[in-house]
């Protein structure tokens, strides 16, 4: 059989925001199942029923779980019951107690803050037991960590395990280091109404403040199957992708020319900014182009008034991107392999305004 991979960003519908990514890809004959988060707990139904129906199994090689969110975390749980899994990756702040111990004003037992750890991140705790119960091994997703054909660009264990410490999660920590008050700013920034203003083509703006510490954790994959490179992202910020970048050229990626983009989280205007999607996709485009090369996806729900930003849509475009959006519905995107009764999706209309 010849080498293909196709890709699946499954339409996790509630009033918020969620991802669930399912991949199959063969490569010299040989196919493998890759998971990339659930969503919430009733996603993992929809999952299993994907897998049977388009892929005529329940059988996962690879299960990763890019970061402790909830709508990430949750739907996880159903797979790990009730599909065969070979391996399960995900990073457990708990293994790194003795190593955080001093940074914690109140906790003066490993123990206590493992058990701590284990409650505040309880999401991924859960995933934990199952996996245990059922004989699944936990692998840890740093950078450098080989999951198939996917090659983990980010996170680093250092720069985890600050991030740990940093959470909000996590007030017991002591509040020092590269990260400090990133949250803050964060969740100031989202407590402002955002006003609009009517931008040319190629205008762009995003805060200055990051995302939050927690989504600052994601798994950041890449993988090139029959020539195409994909990069997943989970809820990455502008740190997190910059050192993916850095790390790029160990894998042998240069930059630009990613062929599948998964837009960071559900396309929020705190994870990216002009000069992270410079190095990732290319400076923007004098004009709009008459055809698009590269793909950029956004898992968004209808009922999320807040994602997909409109910055962040204008920033693909600008690009050249071919921008898809789920909202409520599944989008594929495959190379050596089609689909029956499945049709194009048409490109997104340009924003002609956005965020200030």
């Amino acid at each position: 059989m010849a080498d293909f991979i196709e890709i699946d960003f499954l339409g996790v519908e509630t009033d918020r925001s969620g991802d669930a990514i399912t991949i199959r890809y063969s490569v010299n004959g040989i196919t493998r199942i890759h998971v990339v988060d659930g969503g919430y707990i009733d996603t993992g139904d929809q999952i299993i029923e994907h897998l049977e129906k388009f892929y005529g199994t329940t059988h996962i090689d690879y299960v990763v779980l890019t970061h402790p969110d909830q709508d990430h975390a949750n739907g996880l749980r159903k797979v790990l019951e009730q599909c065969t899994v070979g391996e399960l990756w995900m990073n457990r702040p708990w293994l790194y107690a003795a190593d955080l111990i001093d940074r914690f004003e109140t906790y003066n037992s490993v123990d206590a803050l493992k058990k701590k750890l284990r409650s505040t991140y309880a999401a991924t705790a859960i995933l934990e037991d199952i996996a245990l119960e059922k004989g699944i091994p936990i692998y840890v997703p740093m950078q450098g960590a080989v999951i198939g054909e996917f090659t983990v660009l980010a996170p680093t264990k250092a720069r985890y395990l600050d991030l740990v410490v940093m959470s909000e999660k996590t007030p017991d920590a002591v509040k020092e280091g590269r990260f400090a008050g990133a949250m803050e700013g964060f969740s100031r920034t989202l407590k402002a109404a955002s006003a609009f203003i009517r931008s040319l083509w190629g205008d762009e703006y995003f805060p200055s403040e990051g995302t939050s510490n927690e989504n600052e954790m994601s798994v950041v994959q890449y993988a090139v199957v029959n020539g195409r490179r994909v990069l997943l992202t989970g809820d990455a910020g502008r740190v997190g992708m910059t050192e993916a970048a850095d790390y790029a050229p160990n894998v042998g990626l240069e930059l630009p020319g990613i062929w599948v983009f998964q837009v960071p989280h559900h396309g929020g205007r705190h994870n990216v900014n002009t000069e992270v999607l410079d190095r990732w996709l290319g400076g923007r485009l004098p004009s709009p182009p008459q055809s698009t090369a590269w793909n950029a996806i956004c898992s968004s729900a209808k009922a999320d008034e807040d994602h997909p930003r409109k910055s962040v849509i204008r920033a693909m475009l600008h690009r050249g991107a071919h921008f898809s959006q789920t909202e409520g519905k599944t989008v594929n995107i495959s190379n050596g392999i089609s689909r029956e009764g499945w049709s194009p999706l048409p490109q997104e209309s340009y924003p002609e305004d956005q965020e200030q």
